[in-house]
C-alpha cells in the first residue's frame, strides 16, 4: 500500500488512514492503492486510486460499497474536525 499524500504537511489524518485500511481490505492489489489529498481550509478532498481490476470492488453494486466507505471516512474525519470529500479512480 503506497501513500500518495500530496498535502503540505506529512501528518496522516485519521480519515486518510481509515480510507487506506478499508480499501486495502477490499481489493486484490492493495499495493497499488494510492490516496491523494487536497486541502482547503477545514475541508479535505481525498482521491483514492486503485487498480482497474479492483475498481468494481470499491464501487460495489449501485455504489453501495463506495457510499459505505464515504460514510465511515466522514465519521473518522469528524474526529479531526474536518469535512471530507472522497472520489475513487482507477
Amino acid at each position: 500500500m503506497t501513500d500518495g499524500h500530496t498535502g503540505e504537511d506529512t501528518e496522516t489524518t485519521t480519515a486518510e488512514e481509515v480510507l487506506l485500511y478499508l480499501i486495502a481490505q477490499l481489493v486484490e492489489h492493495p499495493d497499488q492503492v494510492e490516496v491523494e489529498i487536497a486541502e482547503s481550509g477545514s475541508k479535505l478532498s481525498l482521491t483514492a486510486t486503485v487498480s482497474s481490476d479492483d475498481i468494481g470492488r470499491v464501487i460495489g453494486k449501485r455504489g453501495r460499497v463506495a457510499n459505505a466507505i464515504r460514510t465511515l471516512v466522514r465519521a473518522a474525519a469528524h474526529r479531526d474536525g474536518v469535512q471530507v470529500e472522497i472520489d475513487f479512480r482507477d
